[in-house]
């Protein structure tokens, strides 16, 4: 698989784009690359939302441009959760009605784990709070519980902490982990430079 935008380029060493990559339930990859390096596109690309490269992606052996709306319907609600780098929260609601919008469509998290996850990531005073006022390191937050309410065979993390301290670095990936324990799930991150500090993650370069 390669982008269109890099069709003309060389691109030295990747051990994804031009390679042959296959990714297995239960993995805990982290995808690196220097800025511009096509991190964002390939969640996009493994996330349905852009189409623009050239080579095949399959899913459980089947080529996704086959798919359609309703077919990613199902993938995005069952099978794929993901953490966009622009986070895609509503800036005008609260940090609570951003997690439920997606959590009472699930019905994955009870209320009580949602408090519980707020609190342990040091923004339960902020629930009630418009995210659009929050800092991004928030914000973040915010968005890393809303990726876990939900079923998934995988998560995709874009660049997901890249604006907390070490701190809640930790936690935020305590709480990935656990839920992709739960669900024997894979868990796929990128990074520029500040890593999720999940153990045991393997490291690829774009």
């Amino acid at each position: 698989m390669l982008p269109d935008v890099f069709k003309s380029e060389s691109i030295p060493d990747s051990q994804v784009w031009r390679s042959r990559l296959v990714i297995k339930r239960g993995c805990r990859l982290l995808i690196e690359a220097a800025s511009g390096g096509g991190k964002s596109s390939l969640c996009a690309y493994l996330f349905g939302s852009r189409t623009d490269y050239q080579g095949t992606l399959r899913f459980n052996s089947t080529d996704v441009r086959t798919f359609d709306i309703a077919r990613w319907q199902e993938i995005r609600r069952s099978h794929l959760a993901y953490l966009p780098q622009e986070l895609s929260l509503f800036p005008e609601l609260s940090a609570w009605q951003n997690i439920q919008l997606k959590n009472r469509l699930t019905g994955a998290l009870s209320d009580s784990r949602v408090e519980e996850l707020l609190e342990r990531l040091g923004i339960s005073n902020r629930r009630d709070y418009p995210v659009g006022k929050m800092s991004i390191g928030q914000q973040q937050r915010v968005a890393i519980i809303r990726s876990v309410c939900q079923p998934f065979d995988f998560i995709l993390l874009d660049e997901p902490v890249s604006h907390l301290d070490s701190g809640n670095n930790r936690i935020a990936a305590d709480i990935i982990v656990e839920e992709a324990l739960r669900q024997g799930a894979g868990i796929i991150s990128t990074s520029v430079g500040n890593a999720i500090s999940i153990p045991d993650l393997s490291s690829i370069r774009l």
